[in-house]
This record gives structure tokens, sequence and C-alpha cells, in this order.
């Protein structure tokens, strides 16, 4: 069965970084674009950054736009996400997700979906 595990969360104090990972398996990996989406306690769900199946198209929301960095490495079945600059609102569980619908910017665009990793930025 497809599986999605992200790593990387945990404490950093604003200013700092973090690089999260998501590791895939049980699908083809490059046939799938991949997502990471973050959903802050009381809020709903909301996209982060895409990065298409050969790698050379990325999206990113503009609340992190200049401050995040997606790649992946289809050798590895693995995609990253690196982020710096990081402040409180930043402070959310952050979901690794792999679509192949091409609609990279909705949660509906994506089929599968890993169980998340926290990142929590203190002041």
């Amino acid at each position: 069965q497809v599986q999605l595990v992200e790593s990387g969360g945990g404490l950093v104090q604003a200013g700092g970084s973090l690089r999260l990972s998501c590791a895939a398996s049980g699908l083809t990996f490059s046939r799938y674009g991949m997502g990471w989406f973050r959903q802050a306690p009381g809020k709903e769900r909301e996209f982060v950054a895409a990065n298409s199946r050969g790698g050379t198209l990325k999206y990113y929301a503009d609340s992190v736009k200049g401050r995040y960095t997606i790649s992946r490495d289809n050798t590895k079945n693995m995609v990253y996400l690196q982020m710096n600059s990081l402040n409180p609102e930043d402070t959310a569980v952050y979901y690794c997700a792999a679509g192949s619908s091409g609609d990279a910017l909705r949660m509906g665009g994506y089929d599968y979906w890993g169980q998340g990793t926290q990142v929590t930025v203190s002041s």
C-alpha cells in the first residue's frame, strides 16, 4: 500500500530553520506531483508548496514564498521542504501529499497523505 512518512519536524526559535522530509513507498513516485500542506490549531489545512513530477515546476503559497524551498529526489522517492526564517505563524502540523491529477494547489488534487509532522516555532 502507499505510504508517505514525514520527518524532521520539531521545536525551533523564530528566525531558525528546519528541513522536512517525506519518504514515499508503494507508488511509482515519478508519476506523482508532490505537495506540502499545513494545518494550524483551529484552522483549515492549507497549501504550502508543490513540486511537479519531474521537479522542474514549483509552486508556493504567498505566505512562504522566498522562505521555503520544495525539492524532490526521484531516485530516492523523497520530497523535502526546506524552511528558513521561521516565525510563530508557521507553527502547524505539516503534511506531505502525492497527487496524479496535476491540480497542485488544492487538497482535492492529491490522492495520498502522510500522517503529518509537528513544527513549532517559538517567539
